[in-house]
């Protein structure tokens, strides 16, 4: 792992190590210190390291996990990748974590970030659209001098000074159809060498910062997308770093998976419109038919898990998309000169005719449904089980790290580690949750599946929320949910209450955070991702055990192939990690306080209950709601 040509031959020992976190910390603002379960990480880290061994390690919130793998992976070398399911953790790496490590450590490294194709401008894309000012024009009628159009002149400029041209570092949100007249998507773009603008491809030029730097950060999709390309996307490295790992499942499930909808092929139909004379249109407007006819097939599906073979109707249109497909390739072929565009329409129309080709290979280790997407239906398909796949693409050549501050149950069989050839830790929390937070579950309710369930679930939260003067985040299981309860208790709560369907996301958190006696009601996508310290968030509340929904496609498969033992493999593991993530929310600094509320009699009768109690931060527990308010109305004062 470690390269003696670059380090020297000394071998850093776990003194050596503890001592370089021990000076980084100390470094931090306000003068950080080290914690016992960071220097636990950190030395699991390296003899993971040594030995070539995987290793799993449960952080728990305040840790400070990410400076508990990077140390010991700096010191000891080789080439590293970080992983991540968000782009928050991704911009903390590579904003916060390595520059001051840069700064610190006794060894030189250096560092980049590499995102997917799509994520940076195309030089060719924006030349052609300076170039033909229809291009500005987009679809749907827009006009050059039109938003669309002069979103996309916006971006053109901005092409012309930028260095990254990564789309992050732009001061405006591009409407979708503008950011895709001057990009290209993997799917598209037909490599260096066949693009006249290869030579200064930002793309290319953020492969080869990220070949030439010690530790590479990318999101979880991304080295995804790598495993199932054969090793093409990312440079070759000794060891990764799976941080939030409690999504690794579900990304790399969707990322070895396939995606075929009307929009990928209304994008050929575009691109391919301008590269046939006007009497050459008819296997432009036949797959443009297609697109049709393949949305009419889809929308009656939406939802539902597909059989092997596909439904009748709709393995027609497929059947005729390929044809179709075929028919467009051979017309673009015949164009006797070689531009950009011509190539695009071809590498774009090569993986759809691939994908059609694994759908037709749909068998029992795959699942295939339909599901809305931005309201448009797509047709998917996906692994049922990962662990075969990264067991055969992953384990045997790279060393992984897997960390989260909740680690799924089962996790080393569901992501396929090697029996025996992984070693799994548990740091632990550096906050006082015995001491700072309380965990209310309230046993006397009716089921939550019972009509009298969700007058009592807001008699509940409007007690909760009174005692602690707003400063709530409520949790819901589904969008019917969260509107109830809004509606029943807008009028009735102290504060200002928000739902999710207020704001975008982070306009949301950051007007919740700034309210003090406000609350925010939200779904699913809220049980992770949301860091409010202090006063503010001192109540969460969850209004049911997050099982996933039984009619989910991808579970539904899972659960067959597990057979008796499918609740315990499939829907427990997943409950338990929500739920943990979103108790969670409530300490994120050493010094916060207050109550996890849980409104599901089922964690204190079910026979499960100590699975989801055991899978949550050590809390002192209460089945009484007069000792919740007694406690949110002392640590509110």
């Amino acid at each position: 792992m470690r390269d003696p040509a670059r380090y020297g031959p000394p071998v850093p020992t776990d003194a050596q190590i503890v001592s370089a976190l021990e000076r980084v910390t100390s470094a931090l603002p306000g003068g950080g210190e080290t914690r016992p379960g960071q220097i636990e990480m950190a030395l699991a880290v390296a003899n993971a390291i040594r030995l070539d061994r995987h290793l799993i390690v449960q952080a728990g919130t305040g840790t400070g996990k990410s400076l508990g793998y990077l140390v010991p992976a700096i010191l000891l070398g080789g080439k590293l990748v970080v992983a991540t399911a968000t782009k928050a953790l991704q911009d903390q790496l590579a904003q916060r974590d390595l520059p001051f490590l840069a700064e610190r450590l006794p060894v030189p490294f250096t560092w980049a970030v590499l995102k997917g194709r799509s994520n940076y401008l195309c030089r060719q894309r924006a030349e052609e659209a300076t170039g033909a000012p229809e291009e500005l024009g987009l679809e749907g009628g827009g006009e050059p001098t039109g938003p669309l159009g002069r979103q996309v002149r916006r971006l053109v400029e901005w092409g012309q000074t930028t260095h990254s041209g990564d789309r992050a570092e732009l001061d405006f949100e591009p409407r979708p159809a503008a950011w895709q007249a001057v990009s290209v998507s993997s799917q598209e773009c037909p490599g260096a060498p066949r693009c006249p603008h290869g030579q200064d491809c930002l793309a290319e030029a953020a492969r080869v910062r990220a070949a030439a730097a010690d530790v590479v950060v990318v999101n979880t999709h991304l080295y995804g997308a790598h495993l199932a390309s054969g090793g093409a996307v990312l440079p070759d490295h000794d060891l990764v770093v799976f941080d939030e790992a409690h999504e690794l499942e579900d990304v790399m499930a969707d990322s070895l998976g396939l995606e075929i909808g009307p929009g990928r092929l209304l994008a050929v139909v575009r691109g391919a419109r301008s590269l046939l004379p006007p009497s050459g249109q008819a296997p432009v407007d036949q797959l443009g038919e297609s697109a049709d006819r393949l949305q009419r097939a889809l929308e009656p599906l939406d939802g539902r898990r597909l059989p092997a073979p596909l439904p009748e109707e709709l393995g027609g249109v497929l059947t005729g998309l390929e044809n179709r497909l075929g028919a467009l390739m051979n017309a673009v072929r015949a164009r006797p000169d070689d531009p950009p565009s011509k190539l695009r329409i071809l590498q774009s129309t090569t993986h759809l005719l691939d994908d059609l080709l694994e759908l037709a290979r749909l068998d029992e280790t795959r699942v295939a449904w339909v599901e809305a997407a931005d309201r448009t239906p797509v047709l998917r398909m996906a692994p049922v089980e990962v662990g075969p796949l990264l067991t055969d693409r992953l384990w045997g050549d790279v060393t992984g790290v897997l960390t989260s501050a909740t680690i799924p149950p089962l996790l080393a069989r569901r992501v396929g580690l090697p029996e025996g050839g992984f070693d799994q830790r548990d740091v632990g929390s550096p906050f006082p949750f015995e001491r700072h937070a309380l965990l209310y579950c309230a046993a006397h309710l009716p089921d939550p599946r019972s009509p009298e369930y969700e007058a009592a679930l807001h008699e509940e939260l409007a007690a909760l929320i009174t005692a602690a003067g707003g400063r709530t985040l409520a949790l819901f299981t589904s969008w019917r949910a969260m509107h109830a309860a809004a509606d029943a208790l807008r009028e009735r709560v102290p504060g200002r209450l928000y739902t999710q369907a207020d704001l975008p996301k982070p306009a949301l958190v950051a007007a919740f955070t700034a309210a003090e006696d406000s609350s925010l009601f939200a779904t699913m996508g809220f049980f992770q991702g949301v860091d409010v310290p202090g006063r503010t968030l001192s109540l969460v509340t969850i209004d049911r055990i997050p099982f996933p929904r039984p009619d989910e496609p991808l579970n539904q498969a899972r659960r067959e192939q597990a057979g008796p033992d499918a609740f315990r493999v499939v829907d427990l593991p997943r409950a338990a990690t929500l739920l943990a993530q979103g108790s969670g929310r409530l300490l994120r600094a050493g010094s916060d306080r207050g109550v996890v509320a849980v409104f599901d009699p089922r964690l204190a009768r079910a026979t499960y209950r100590w699975d989801l109690v055991h899978a949550l931060p050590p809390m002192r527990r209460t089945r009484h709601r007069a000792e919740a308010e007694a406690f949110l109305r002392e640590v509110t004062q």
